[in-house]
């Protein structure tokens, strides 16, 4: 199963019903690691080194920094970029269904943006 790191300002009602549906998904966030204010790069970084795919609202700049990772040949294990827009409930099932149905790896040096339509 795939192990998750929400970002900074990632909406933490979207974590809490995840985890209150499917307590066994591996899902940390960046303060709880220890990185809160950490820059994009930093995050990027931690979350390649223990592979975990991102969860993220910033558009504006962590997609950048995720690509400039996959271009420089760098591993990175993953982003899902979620709109503020998405329903929360819609946000939960779309991380739910991808973290139960992905093999690991599956998304390495990949930016995907939920709903995945």
């Amino acid at each position: 199963m795939l192990r998750f790191l929400a970002d900074e300002n990632f909406n933490n009602q979207i974590v809490r019903g995840i985890l209150r549906r499917n307590p066994n998904i591996d899902i940390v966030s960046v303060q709880g690691v220890g990185l809160t204010e950490a820059d994009d790069p930093t995050v990027l970084k931690w979350a390649a080194q223990h592979q975990r795919v991102i969860l993220t609202h910033d558009v504006a700049t962590m997609t950048d920094f995720a690509y400039e990772r996959v271009r420089a040949g760098q591993a990175m294990p993953g982003l899902f970029e979620v709109s503020r827009r998405v329903p929360v409930g819609l946000a939960i099932e779309e991380i739910l269904l991808i973290a139960e149905c992905s093999l690991e790896g599956e998304w390495e040096g990949q930016v995907r943006f939920l709903p995945l339509r």
